[in-house]
């Protein structure tokens, strides 16, 4: 009778990861469309013989087209960014197969609003605008729901590999999403928008049928998960650790007044929880970078010369595939990495380190040939990407199951918004930035993203050595 139950629950544990996955997935290439259609949007003369020369589409084929451009990017991400917030406090209260669905459904909606403009000729950008808005806020309601079902579904052990797997949703959807729209853009650059619209609109009904957000809703008790948080800080504000004896992992501390693990947490009180706030301002220039190559990347590359030629807009949006082939391994190698040495922030550091010199090298010997064109874009993307999917998953599920709120899973979702709200905040002004700091060419927006992934890391330094200082204490 055990051993049937543990494979019903491998059974439900294999459909939840695979219907996770493939609904953010789905978020993802529904976010792809605006990236990939830039240049078809920009007027062209072809004098640079980067591009056939065409006409574009108003409002953005004027001298301020990438402005205008940059503001579509910076609309979408501020509302997505701000609804994060309302979002991980609705998700940890509600159904979460619902509010997930409901986020699906509403995005395919606004995705496809966007590519109709096409064959209605609207040409204003206060309607570009307005959908990328409603977008945004739909969109929002995803990465808290996802993270906190999975959340529920699997425990601390090998959460850093587990989380790394599935995190590459976002990768395969980025390489998805792009397939699509630059597959369709040379018939208009509206089915561009419908086909990621529609498939995340499919895939969203199928979450809403089959998806399970919760052990108990099928009969299921998983022990919960607490997460001691080493922090010098909680000892410094003279937080004395109680030992709980009796609970069914071997003890966890608890700092100050226990929480009621069945009741959501608080907004604020989440920020307070040790390590949030570092890791999230450190996801802020994080996602920053990850961002700009999100929606900048297919411009670049079909404006930057490689081995002396120019690539069409559907071959530099495919081309575009190898950034985020790199950051499937490395989301997977951060979170691999991150349980062998147990030490999340130090992972973190040492791929920031690393994407530096990975960004120099791509912008000065990436235009030398296809082949070194790849293999850079490739490194950028995994040393790029490494440390925004070990924050966004795995430490945000860490930081919302520590001792602190006694496994309390109803914060998943409240620390994961706060730390993926925060870190969107930077994914708006990436792009945005981008489209200034483009008229002074593509070093400044490189130098730029390299500042950036400075103080990424910077963030984390504290964190680093309560690590190092912890793993010198067991050494001894």
């Amino acid at each position: 009778m055990m051993e049937n139950s543990q494979k019903s629950l491998v059974f439900y544990q294999i459909s939840v990861f695979t219907l996770t996955f493939l609904a953010y997935a789905s978020f993802h290439a529904s976010r792809k469309p605006p990236s990939i259609v830039k240049s078809a949007l920009t007027a062209s003369n072809g004098a640079d013989n980067s591009t056939q020369a065409h006409e574009g589409w108003p409002p953005f084929n004027g001298p301020d087209g990438p402005h205008r451009l940059g503001q579509l990017d910076l609309a979408f991400l501020i509302s997505y960014s701000i609804s994060m917030f309302f979002s991980g406090q609705a998700a940890d209260r509600v159904d979460l197969r619902l509010f997930l669905s409901f986020g699906m459904i509403g995005s395919a909606i606004s995705t496809v609003a966007f590519g109709l403009a096409f064959w209605f000729k609207i040409h204003r950008l206060l309607f570009f605008l307005a959908v990328q808005i409603v977008c945004g806020v739909f969109q929002s309601m995803g990465w808290p729901a996802v993270v906190a079902i999975v959340g529920n579904w699997f425990g601390r052990s090998k959460r850093g590999l587990i989380m790394g797997v599935w995190n590459s949703h976002t990768s395969i959807g980025n390489i998805v999403g792009s397939v699509i729209a630059s597959s369709v853009l040379e018939f208009g650059w509206g089915w561009s928008f419908v086909g990621p619209g529609c498939l995340i609109g499919l895939v969203g009904i199928s979450v809403f049928v089959f998806l399970v957000a919760n052990p108990e809703d099928v009969g299921f008790e998983l022990p919960r998960t607490e997460i001691e948080m080493t922090s010098d800080v909680n000892i410094e504000n003279g937080e004395n650790p109680v030992r709980i004896e009796g609970e069914e992992e071997e003890g966890f501390l608890v700092y100050g007044q226990s929480l009621d693990s069945t009741a959501a947490i608080g907004f604020f009180e989440a920020w307070r929880l040790p390590g949030v706030a570092p890791y999230a301002f450190c996801l802020f220039f994080s996602k920053l970078v990850a961002y700009t190559f999100l929606y900048w990347l297919p411009f670049y590359i079909s404006k930057t010369a490689v081995s002396g030629k120019y690539l069409s807009h559907k071959d530099a949006g495919i081309l575009s595939t190898i950034f985020d082939l790199g950051g499937v391994l490395g989301g997977i190698s951060a979170g691999y990495i991150s349980d062998k040495i147990e030490a999340r922030a130090v992972t973190s550091v040492t791929f920031f380190l690393f994407s530096i010199p990975a960004l120099i090298l791509y912008r000065v010997y990436g235009s030398v040939s296809i082949y070194t064109n790849i293999g850079l874009m490739f490194l950028s993307g995994l040393f790029v990407n490494g440390p925004y999917s070990l924050i966004t998953t795995a430490v945000a599920t860490d930081l919302g199951t520590q001792s602190v709120i006694k496994g309390n899973s109803r914060a998943l979702a409240t620390v994961s918004a706060i730390i993926d709200g925060t870190g969107s905040i930077g994914a708006a002004l990436g792009p945005l930035l981008t489209g200034y700091i483009l008229t002074r060419g593509w070093n400044s927006v490189f130098a730029m993203l390299i500042v950036a992934i400075f103080l990424a890391g910077l963030f984390l330094i504290h964190l680093v050595k309560a690590e190092i200082k912890s793993k010198m204490s067991d050494i001894r």
